[in-house]
């Protein structure tokens, strides 16, 4: 070292040394980062983002809707397909075949994922969007057990396990689709119209099985009039499927595309080995994302399903609501959260995903136990408030989640892992919650338990929004930067243009 040390003196006085240092320097840097390119830049069709995110949500919203009215009338199901005798029988029987479903999501997320980063998103969802209305529309024409005995529920355990399966694939397809459709600093406006559909797909659930209700009657209903609701799903799932068929693949897995099929650099060769879908690669090389993607998917969806699809049972258990009286109050609560949702996904662009994801956690675990207060005074105006309190806790996550998902995996694998992660997640904690609150009930004989299990669940969130990168504003891993307009993509070029100095 002693050695050099007049020769770096020497060159650090001789100017022309000193440029040609810089000048090296530069190239280097060139090399390892070069300049970006207008070519580089996907500038994103207004038109077809907004035909894009058209398409994705009713996929979701018809999820939705299938889950729905199957848990608003479990009771009468449970009448229709089981033996008769005891009613809690039939209503056990009617929740277990809901249950199903959830357990086969995690194997159509195995499927349907890693084939949506082989052979493209828009293939495989109007592949689950087909599915998901045969499977429904089924359910509809399936004789009663009266009619063919065993055969019924056999029947509608089979349809129940073609929905389950499908809907594995559709979430983590759908948030794909979006946020690669997207600019960048538009991802969380327009990755919230997703749960719009999901709120949306509740609503219409909700209102469709009181409207029949009280025009039917409990005796119209269980004869024939529990079968319209699910006979919807199939004009729904043709327009569906119409929609999602003209869409065009989207910009980021073309520009994956392309580069494996052009490039022949040792760069391709690992993307074109990744995208095959091999589920071991996402397992060995993503565990630790998966892990963060479980534990987010996981507080929210235990929170997402108390609102959501446990509170009617809470009102009319607990509190001595009638059913009718507790759905129109859950339905008020998320017309509410509709009228918010693009509002936060908006704030979500502007201040970044973590402030928005802390703030939902964050209010389930404060709030969860003032609002359940509230419900438990029993007056209108009280369940009302305890309701909108948690309700605006879950919109912070509902308005933010869509785009915070497909974030935090690279293109390549994007579809595969978060189908994965999503559905582990839902089928172990989602789906569940119902049941495992029941059950603490009544080994607790305390009401306040749905409070308790939410706030522990808003635990592990505050933990996981707090292990996570920010994503707001800034590309997708793997994929090109996405803006709205020409002028966006110009004015990135000209601020990438310069090279730092040395």
């Amino acid at each position: 070292m002693a050695a050099n040390e007049p020769d770096i003196a020497k060159a650090a006085a001789d100017p022309q040394a000193v440029k040609r240092h810089r000048t090296l320097f530069r190239a280097v840097r060139r090399r390892r980062n070069p300049p970006l390119r207008r070519t580089d830049i996907t500038v994103t069709d207004e038109r077809a983002v907004r035909r894009a995110v058209k398409a994705a949500s009713l996929g979701n919203a018809m999820e939705w809707f299938d889950f729905g009215i199957y848990s608003y009338l479990a009771v009468t199901i449970g009448h229709v397909f089981f033996p008769s005798g005891n009613d809690t029988v039939q209503l056990l029987s009617s929740f277990a075949t809901f249950a199903v479903s959830f357990l086969v999501r995690p194997i159509g997320g195995m499927v349907f994922g890693p084939m949506g980063d082989k052979v493209g998103r828009k293939k495989v969802l109007a592949l689950t969007m087909i599915l998901m209305a045969i499977g429904t529309f089924a359910i509809g024409l399936i004789p009663a057990y009266a009619t063919i005995g065993f055969w019924s529920p056999a029947l509608l355990i089979l349809f129940r396990l073609v929905q389950g399966f499908s809907t594995g694939g559709e979430y983590g397809g759908a948030s794909t689709f979006i946020a690669e459709y997207a600019p960048d600093k538009r991802r969380g406006y327009f990755g919230s119209f997703l749960e719009f559909g999901t709120l949306a797909g509740y609503v219409g659930a909700a209102g469709l099985v009181t409207l029949l209700t009280a025009v039917l009657g409990g005796d119209g209903m269980e004869s024939w009039g529990w079968r319209i609701p699910f006979l919807v799903a199939g004009p729904i799932g043709i327009v569906g499927l119409y929609l999602r068929l003209r869409l065009d693949e989207t910009p980021a897995f073309q520009k994956l595309a392309d580069e494996s099929s052009h490039r022949a650099s040792e760069a391709a060769t690992a993307v074109e080995t990744t995208a095959k879908g091999d589920l071991a690669v996402i397992f060995r090389n993503y565990w630790p994302t998966l892990i963060l993607c479980i534990c987010l998917v996981g507080a929210y969806n235990i929170t997402d399903y108390m609102l959501l699809s446990y509170m009617p049972t809470y009102l009319s258990d607990e509190m001595g609501y009638s059913e009718t009286h507790g759905l129109l109050i859950l339905i008020a609560t998320m017309v509410v959260l509709m009228l918010v949702i693009s509002q936060v996904g908006r704030l979500s662009d502007r201040f970044g995903r973590k402030p928005l994801l802390m703030s939902g956690m964050l209010g389930f675990f404060v709030l969860s136990i003032p609002a359940f207060l509230l419900v438990k005074q029993g007056s209108l105006v009280a369940v009302s408030i305890g309701m909108l309190m948690l309700g605006f806790s879950l919109v912070c996550m509902l308005g933010t989640m869509s785009a915070a998902l497909p974030a935090l995996f690279p293109t390549q694998v994007r579809y595969g892992s978060l189908s994965v992660g999503y559905n582990l997640s839902a089928s172990l904690f989602g789906g569940t919650t119902p049941l495992v609150i029941t059950a603490l009930i009544s080994v607790s004989g305390t009401d306040m338990m749905p409070a308790y299990y939410a706030m522990t669940a808003a635990l592990v969130g505050v933990i996981a929004v707090a292990c996570m990168k920010e994503t707001a504003q800034k590309p997708l891993a793997g994929s090109p930067p996405s803006v709205g307009t020409p002028e966006e993509a110009a004015a990135m070029v000209e601020d990438k243009a310069a090279v730092p100095r040395f």
